[in-house]
């Protein structure tokens, strides 16, 4: 799952981006308001963690313009107010739901789950292909009625691989939504990664590489 944090707090910036990697999150972030906006505008993320006493561009306004252009994203604003005035207001500009600060990190991570749970069209509970089950939501692979032992992001990429039903995956895809600002610019990166995965994977391969375009199963 994609997040963008959008917060001028240098320090929480940090921790929430630090947490929410750990979490098993792939996390971008931004400073100000216009910068996140242009971020969410430029690429797809499936929930935005938005801080409304924002720089350059205020939340409220980065919010009304991402619901105006028909932005699918989930947004939780962060807030140092509480009343229900400004529940009301964040809510009525596009926000899907409100956290004041200071808040916990779990509860933010719990927001963030059933956020997303309720973006895009309803998703499978498992998805198949190749012989292959996974269920993304507890993070379990089978190949045949055997569970594999995969790591966090070889996990993401299997399941953007099975959700192409058989479309080809473009590399420049596949870092942008597992590995976003934490990606290799030496461009090895996936290349590594679906080696490794090929051989967790075991035999007969089941990713197949389409040469000049990307991967497919």
């Amino acid at each position: 799952m994609r997040i963008l944090v959008v917060e001028d707090e240098e320090t929480l910036l940090r921790n929430l981006e630090q947490g929410l990697s750990r979490a098993g999150f792939s996390v971008d972030t931004a400073s100000d308001g216009q910068a996140g906006f242009d971020k969410a505008s430029l690429a797809r993320y499936d929930v935005i963690v938005l801080d409304r006493d924002l720089p350059r561009l205020h939340g409220d306004e980065v919010c009304r313009r991402l619901n105006r252009a028909g932005n699918r994203a989930r947004v939780i604003m962060l807030t140092a107010a509480a009343s229900l005035e400004d529940l009301t207001e964040g809510l009525g500009l596009g926000a899907d739901d409100y956290l004041t600060k200071p808040f916990r990190f779990p509860e933010l991570t719990a927001r963030i789950h059933a956020l997303s749970r309720r973006s895009g069209r309803p998703s499978p509970t498992t998805l198949e292909g190749g012989g292959l089950t996974l269920d993304p939501a507890r993070g379990l692979v089978r190949r045949n009625g055997v569970n594999l032992d995969l790591t966090h992001r070889e996990i993401m990429v299997l399941e953007i691989l099975l959700r192409a039903e058989g479309g080809v995956v473009s590399a420049d895809r596949l870092l942008e939504e597992v590995w976003g600002q934490d990606l290799d610019p030496s461009g090895s990166t996936v290349r590594v990664t679906m080696s490794r995965l090929r051989r967790r994977l075991g035999d007969p391969p089941v990713i197949e590489t389409v040469i000049g375009r990307g991967y497919r199963i």
